[in-house]
């Protein structure tokens, strides 16, 4: 098995932060993009800032998407990360930032 990988992301604004939530998933989750490879199942441990916030918060998932180096159209090279259950904090702010934007249809990196 491979070991535990830490990444950090600070997400600049709310069209960013709307095309990285993974709101899909079960416990919710987030794009990051990176040119490192991960397999699926990976886990990996993401200090995220907001956007607007200064505090980084932690957050330890697993990765269920990714999009390789070379991927086309709006996607960007990356993996998804699906949030644990202990990370109910992290999805109800990034819920609170998205108010009313979540059930538009808007593009995302990973559909």
């Amino acid at each position: 098995m491979v070991g535990q990988k830490a990444l950090s992301l600070t997400i600049q604004d709310i069209p960013t932060l709307l095309s990285a939530y993974m709101p899909s998933l079960e416990r919710g989750g987030i794009f990051v993009p990176t040119k490192e490879r991960y397999p699926l199942g990976q886990e990996v441990f993401l200090l995220l800032t907001l956007p607007g916030e200064s505090e980084r918060m932690p957050v330890t998932g697993h990765v269920v998407w990714v999009s390789p180096p070379g991927v086309s159209g709006r996607r960007r090279p990356g993996i998804g990360i699906h949030f644990r259950a202990e990370d109910q904090i992290v999805r109800d702010r990034i819920e609170t930032l998205l108010a009313g934007q979540l059930d538009k249809g808007a593009p995302t990196y990973t559909l």
